[in-house]
């Protein structure tokens, strides 16, 4: 439903301001996404300086402790913002604990959950004091709030939230609650509509990435015990919408990655060959440690199946170095792994305890100063991996959707998730421009175009 909320005639002469400060994952930028079509529908205008906002609203996310200690930092920048400017309000939600919103309530004027923002305009209409029909107002799932996408040629889907995994270094669980999956209908039309050209000039978007905390558990909840459209099914009917368009997603658990998933991956024309598969640790006593629920054997098997049914498939993964007890014998079994991998990225992070989890009754034990060195280890690693693997794809013909700028050049991704970099003088955003690969960094590549 595009508007679920109608204010009263005449709020079109109040011209209230808001900005929106987002921390986390694509799935908060998502969630940021249906806060501004909230905020939207009773005529409120985003701005992009602060300063000038009369309402502020931060999507956060307290999976690590690094984000709770901005969105303190901010709650001190607000204080003195409101002496100048008493009317400011500000609203926190998102990815936020139990225990975090009774710590940041002292310096908010709400703390709600994701799931409530539907509740906003009345919250607004009584801190603002203006009035609202509330007959008019229309409580629904906030996932099934259209969203105002910031982009105009990749959107982001959620086709889940929550999680039931409960690793024992991960908050999500308590966060967001436990898995709810979105009807395969409602998905599907919603990516029709964002795929479907705009006019003869104008077309639709050009990349959907469907995102939830794990995807590959997805389970569409409106079918029949005898009908259930999983996460392989799901990806086969967006594959099948008309346009020009690719198909990508995230996150991965490897415990729910099966062949099936890969079966598909491989024959869907949209679908592109990248995939975060995330490992956490190379070492099985770790990973149990971790409640991970499989095995470096396992994880192994799957990325053997992936490379031989899609050769060249781009692959990241997920390591946190220094988890509780993790012996230096334990992360060479890491590094070796590392090695043998040969990633194209990784995202490696130095443990830090997160009350609420398993993880805290585990004596953090590995110092500061071995979590960073073994991090550079793997980095280093994944430097000489990731180069070795861009200089395949010089001299080769790449299409590229092009994102952005950086300091003159146009920028964007290939198929593989490849950051692109070229020279043009014609506005390229948005389009898919075919490029012929020259140079090869670490961590991007840089060609010409094709005429």
């Amino acid at each position: 439903m595009e508007i679920f909320y109608k204010g009263e005639e005449g709020r079109d002469s109040i011209a209230m301001q808001y900005h929106v400060i987002v921390y986390g994952c694509q799935m908060n930028i998502s969630d940021a996404e249906r806060v501004s079509a909230v905020l939207e529908s009773i005529k409120y205008k985003r701005t992009p300086d602060i300063n000038r906002a009369d309402l502020i609203v931060v999507v956060m996310c307290s999976i690590r402790q690094s984000a709770v200690n901005r969105v303190q930092g901010l709650m001190q920048k607000f204080e003195e913002m409101k002496k100048k400017k008493p009317t400011l309000k500000t609203i926190l939600t998102g990815c936020v604990l139990k225990k975090d919103r009774k710590l940041f309530i002292e310096g908010f004027n709400y703390v709600i959950d994701i799931k409530g923002i539907g509740q906003l305009p009345i919250l607004l209409s009584e801190m603002m004091n203006f009035s609202i029909s509330r007959e008019k107002f229309i409580t629904e799932r906030y996932l099934d709030i259209t969203p105002k996408h910031s982009s105009k040629f990749s959107a982001s889907v959620p086709i889940m939230t929550g999680c039931n995994n409960f690793c024992a270094y991960c908050v999500v669980p308590y966060a967001r609650g436990r898995e709810i999956s979105r009807p395969a209908q409602d998905i599907v039309q919603e990516i029709k509509g964002l795929t479907k050209p705009i006019s003869s000039r104008l077309r639709g978007a050009r990349e959907i990435w469907l995102l939830g905390q794990n995807v590959n558990s997805y389970k569409d909840p409106s079918t029949s015990s005898g009908q259930v459209i999983n996460f392989p099914a799901l990806l086969k009917l967006i594959n099948n919408i008309p346009g020009n368009f690719w198909i990508r997603f995230t996150s991965s658990h490897p415990k729910d990655f099966t062949n099936e998933v890969i079966d598909t991956i491989a024959i869907g024309e949209k679908i592109t060959p990248y995939l975060n598969l995330p490992i956490q640790s190379g070492d099985d006593k770790i990973l149990k440690l971790m409640n991970r629920h499989y095995t470096v054997a396992d994880y192994k098997n799957k990325i053997k199946k992936l490379r031989e049914k899609i050769p060249g498939i781009c692959l990241s993964t997920d390591i946190i170095v220094g988890f509780p007890g993790e012996t230096k014998k334990q992360f060479n079994n890491t590094i070796k792994l590392f090695q043998e991998m040969k990633y194209d990225m990784a995202y490696i992070s130095k443990y830090s305890p997160r009350p609420g989890t398993a993880a805290t009754k585990l004596k953090d034990n590995v110092s500061i100063i071995e979590k960073k060195r073994r991090e550079k280890v793997l980095n280093d690693i994944l430097k000489q991996t990731a180069l070795e693997n861009n200089k395949k794809y010089i001299g080769k013909i790449n299409t590229v959707l092009i994102d952005g700028k950086d300091k003159g050049d146009w920028i964007g991704k290939n198929k593989h998730y490849k950051t692109v970099r070229i020279k043009c003088n014609k506005n390229l955003l948005g389009k898919f421009i075919k490029v012929k690969i020259t140079k090869a960094l670490p961590w991007s590549l840089v060609g010409k175009i094709i005429n």
